[in-house]
């Protein structure tokens, strides 16, 4: 690698929010705020709104949608399409 074009890439804490969940990890972003993490280093802090602990996808709390129903709905407002 060539030197000073690549972004500082180290330790990364992130936080969400939702779920009061943190996790260590290594990443190109950077913040002022930093959190003293449980080996008892200092690392810098990025708050996120949604991770894979409050993502409904992962916690099985997502809603299927109906989508027959709403094509029936459809076809009955409007009529069924006539063959190709």
């Amino acid at each position: 690698m060539r030197n000073g074009i690549h972004p500082a890439y180290g330790p990364v804490v992130f936080r969400d929010r939702a779920a009061n969940h943190a996790f260590l990890t290594r990443s190109t972003m950077s913040s002022d705020k930093t959190i003293e993490w449980e080996d008892g280093h200092t690392y810098p802090v990025v708050d996120v709104e949604i991770s894979n602990v409050s993502h409904p996808f992962y916690t099985g709390t997502a809603r299927v949608l109906d989508t027959a129903g709403r094509v029936e709905r459809f076809e009955r407002r409007f009529g069924k399409r006539g063959g190709a």
